[in-house]
Formats: C-alpha cells, structure tokens, sequence
C-alpha cells in the first residue's frame, strides 16, 4: 500500500524540468503523477513513476538531489464529501497531513498523501473500508 514517491529539488530556471523529463524517458521511466511546489528561488518535484529505485539512481548520476518519501494513494468517487469522509477519518486518528495532491478521471479521484505514519494511515483508512492504491497499480503503468 505504500508508494515511492521521489523528491527532487530543482533551481528555478528554464529547462530544469525538461532535463528531468528527458533522463527519465532515456531510462524507460514513465511519470503516473507529479506535484510541484516553488518558490522564486528553487522547487520541489514530486514525482511516481513506474521504476522508483532505477529513477533515483539516473537522477543522481545526472547531478540530481532526489530522495525516495513514502506515500499512500487514496480512491474516492469522484462527488462531493468524498474527500472529507477520508480526511475525518484520519483527523480522528490524529494523523496529520504533511501534503497532499490528487486528480480526478470520470468517477473515481486518486488521492497521494504524505504523512509521518503512513501505517498508521493506512490501517485507519483500511478500518473504514476506503479503497488505496497498491503500489503493484502505480508501477505497471
């Protein structure tokens, strides 16, 4: 249930983004989600891809700062209160969230969210019979 999710800090700059794209699709590594969160100075890309470990390591010896976080994928329908159900579910439990980010596509929403109890999330959300995401899902495509 839980997920690889690699973090990769980028400088602002033109081109940043594409040098990634283009190492990963040199290396056979396809992107099934990413976030990115800036600053005038720098960003954070987050990525999942198919071939996680494979993907760190093309990174890094391209001169890449990555690192491998644990996240935890979420499906809800895709209808208003889906996505508050799940989160009171983990509030209730005190788990807190660090970050989170989703998309949408006809009836269902992924959800990725990254919190310091990933197992503990996971058994919540389990508990109250809400559907996660295996990482087997993630990493075929």
């Amino acid at each position: 249930m839980i997920i690889k999710q690699l973090s990769i800090f980028l400088e602002n700059k033109s081109g940043r983004l594409t040098e990634v794209t283009e190492i990963l699709g040199e290396n056979d590594i396809n992107i099934s989600a990413l976030s990115i969160a800036d600053t005038a100075e720098y960003g954070i890309l987050r990525l999942i891809v198919n071939h996680p470990d494979k993907a760190v390591e093309a990174l890094k010896k391209s001169g890449f700062s990555v690192n491998l976080t644990q996240v935890i994928g979420l499906i809800v329908p895709h209808e208003p209160g889906s996505l508050t159900k799940a989160l009171k579910i983990l509030s209730s439990a005190n788990i807190s969230i660090e970050y989170m980010y989703a998309y949408a596509f006809d009836s269902k929403a992924t959800v990725v969210i990254r919190t310091e109890e990933p197992e503990r999330a996971i058994q919540a959300l389990q508990e109250h019979k809400m559907e996660l995401l295996k990482a087997s899902e993630v990493y075929e495509v």
